[in-house]
């Protein structure tokens, strides 16, 4: 009989023994699998829930000096060329830009009627500043990349429509269909909207364009939005762009929220392969106590095989030959089991805003674990029946 062959029909001999065995193996290879194919695609799907649509970092001015016209009184927000909304647009790696011009203005004195214009005589950027109203200028088509949410009526389609803050709605006691007069000019409440900023949330929002004519801000803004394409990582974007452009723009603190998320998804992904080494740890002890039973049982078989001139390299090949035959058999189960449940949770939505994420470095790392712990678990027993004693083997009841 060929080695390979006896390798092959000694795990068919105790079923029970080797289906624990692989049940083990089985267990270490489907958790890798599985909580790889979840946590590898975690920070880009969590990413993308929570800023769909949205930004994910603004570019402002990177200099101290200039109009301060676009920020509350006392602010440092600084305007800078419209035109850098489209140059930026043209740098690799960003999805799309939008120019976005801000200021405050102070609407308290207004009297509002039902149906009717309200009209005071605004000044930009001065007032008591726990009364200022936020004014934000944007095409209506980027609302989105500034968080706005138009939680009832429509978004402005002109130059004399506005959509309101709920915050402000409550305080200047407007609501749609209503007017509002600002600088002089009278617009028409279309919408209400909704970002949970609080300062955004007590605003209005109009076209960027009639904003920066009513300022006299024109081909200027506040700051640019920029949004990351999905396969660039919006970090090294902001280096870039700060870099093509020093001393001129700087991109916004908000990254560091976004870097405060991405600690935590590590923190998450600690935590997930904590779980995998601990199923890895519960498939070598499955193994190991599996294949020293199985060494226990063969003791006397162990000693025909040295009495008739096996070497103690032979009888340590078949040991660790039989645990890795159990290995690659595990390997299918595993993958089938971590793949198939993952699957199976996607597809009930369980899962949901998590897409798995299929790639041959995990898989290859299910296969490198089954080997692992095969060897592992395989490797003592294999080395105490290599160095049995054949009259002591021959002994054993």
């Amino acid at each position: 009989m060929k080695f390979r062959d006896l390798i092959i029909k000694n795990i068919f001999r105790n079923k029970s023994r080797s289906i624990l065995t692989v049940i083990g193996i089985a267990i270490g290879v489907a958790a890798v699998v599985g909580l790889g194919l979840v946590t590898d695609n975690l920070s880009a799907s969590t990413q993308n829930a929570l800023t769909a649509g949205a930004a994910d970092f603004s570019v402002v001015s990177g200099t101290s000096n200039g109009n301060n016209g676009g920020g509350p009184p006392g602010g440092s927000n600084q305007l800078i060329n419209q035109t850098y909304v489209s140059e930026i647009q043209q740098i690799s790696g960003v999805s799309s830009t939008a120019g976005v011009l801000r200021t405050m203005t102070d609407l308290s004195n207004t009297n509002s009627t039902n149906s009717s214009s309200t009209s005071t005589n605004n000044t930009f950027g001065g007032g008591n500043f726990r009364s200022m109203t936020t004014l934000i200028g944007i095409d209506n088509s980027s609302l989105s990349m500034d968080d706005v949410v138009i939680t009832n009526g429509s978004v402005y389609s002109n130059d004399n429509e506005v959509i309101i803050g709920k915050n402000a709605a409550q305080s200047l006691n407007k609501t749609i269909g209503e007017n509002i007069s600002i600088s002089n000019q009278t617009f028409k409440v279309v919408g209400i909207y909704e970002t949970g900023n609080f300062m955004d949330d007590n605003g209005i929002v109009m076209s960027l364009s009639k904003l920066q004519n009513l300022t006299g801000d024109t081909g200027q803004v506040s700051l640019v939005l920029v949004k990351a394409s999905n396969d660039t990582d919006a970090s090294n974007l902001a280096s870039t762009i700060e870099a093509k452009y020093p001393n001129q723009l700087s991109t916004s603190t908000s990254l560091s929220g976004m870097n405060r998320m991405n600690n935590g998804l590590d923190v998450i992904k600690s935590g997930s392969w904590a779980v995998s080494l601990l199923a890895v740890l519960v498939g070598g002890i499955v193994v190991l106590v599996t294949m020293m039973k199985a060494v226990s049982e063969r003791t006397r078989e162990i000693g025909v095989l040295r009495a008739i001139g096996w070497s103690q390299k032979r009888i340590l090949s078949m040991i660790i030959g039989e645990s890795l035959v159990l290995s690659l058999i595990a390997i299918v189960v595993g993958l089938a089991i971590g793949i198939g449940l993952v699957e199976l949770l996607s597809t009930t939505q369980i899962l949901q805003g998590i897409t798995p994420s299929f790639s041959a470095s995990l898989i290859l790392k299910g296969i490198g674990v089954a080997l692992f712990l095969g060897i592992i678990g395989g490797i003592y027993p294999a080395y105490r029946a290599s160095r049995l004693s054949p009259t002591e083997a021959l002994r054993y009841e």
